[in-house]
């Protein structure tokens, strides 16, 4: 048996993990106070070669993105190494613009693809709420239609997910546990914990490997995400339109409200540019400003 062997974290509890190891599933220790989340590729180390249950975690690699979520105490992160965030889109409960915005733009600062999962759409949908989905549409967002309840549309979705490692998002009532039953083929509501701890309701984070290189993170506590921890530059890579107007401002210190030759209010004047992310991007940014 190798000493160092290298793993990937698929559900992480108060004080060890479930590790996938060469097709199989490791309940390790951690070593010390490491920050290990679901998503995390780490080196264990067996302390008993011939135990199966001494494998401790010794380090973990360096991640490709982070997700993150605010707390009293700072940014915690959530889940690592995601390459693609599915942000869920629903007439009712409302999903509202800022919502989609802030995932956009935090989804982009963390090296993160964001795409839109118009969810729901055996259910008749209002001139508004089309003109919702456009929007997004027109700004070159990925969107996939598609009924989870009724297994509508999701073969287009599972070809865009081969090779990639993605996360769900939405408000409480948008499908999100719906879809991950879908396509896991897993009762996400009712899961048998891997550690027996008993039946939960989706409240810990798991990482589901299915094929064609399918990656799926169920991460229950990710619902909203903050905007304080972005830059103004990040924020503004969010709102790709508005960034590439603002390159054609009169000058380069334009803060995009009523500044004399600013391009960006000329081009949501002559409806180029949305006015709610428009909106949105001047919201987020006095936010941070206030922190």
């Amino acid at each position: 048996m190798e000493k160092v062997q290298t793993g990937r974290v698929i559900e992480f509890y108060s004080n060890s993990c479930l590790v996938e190891l060469n097709g199989l599933n490791v309940k390790c220790s951690i070593l010390g106070k490491q920050d290990i989340v679901v998503g995390d590729f780490v080196n264990l180390e067996y302390q008993n070669d011939n135990d199966a249950k001494s494998a401790l975690i010794i380090s973990r690699s360096d991640r490709s993105s982070e997700l993150t979520k605010k707390e009293i105490r700072g940014l915690k992160v959530i889940a690592a190494n995601i390459s693609h965030v599915g942000i869920l889109l629903v007439q009712n409960p409302t999903t509202s613009c800022e919502f989609i915005d802030k995932w956009i733009a935090s989804s982009k600062a963390s090296n993160i693809e964001p795409f839109i999962i118009n969810n729901k759409i055996d259910v008749a949908m209002s001139d508004e709420y089309l003109e919702k989905v456009s929007l997004y549409k027109n700004i070159g967002i990925k969107i996939f239609n598609i009924s989870a309840k009724e297994n509508i549309g999701l073969k287009d979705l599972i070809e865009y997910l081969k090779n990639k490692c993605t996360i769900f998002v939405g408000n409480s009532g948008a499908g999100k546990s719906t879809l991950t039953s879908m396509l896991t083929g897993i009762n996400i509501k009712t899961k048998d914990l891997s550690n027996n701890q008993g039946r939960h309701t989706t409240s810990i984070s798991s990482l589901y490997k299915l094929p064609n290189n399918i990656e799926i993170i169920d991460s229950p506590g990710v619902r909203d995400v903050p905007i304080e921890g972005l830059s103004k530059k990040e924020i503004t890579y969010g709102f790709e339109e508005i960034y590439e107007a603002s390159k054609l401002c009169k000058f380069s210190n334009c803060n995009h409200g009523n500044d004399d030759g600013c391009n960006v209010v000329q081009e949501i004047n002559d409806g180029d540019i949305s006015k709610s992310r428009y909106n949105n991007f001047i919201k987020f940014l006095e936010q941070i400003l206030h922190e």
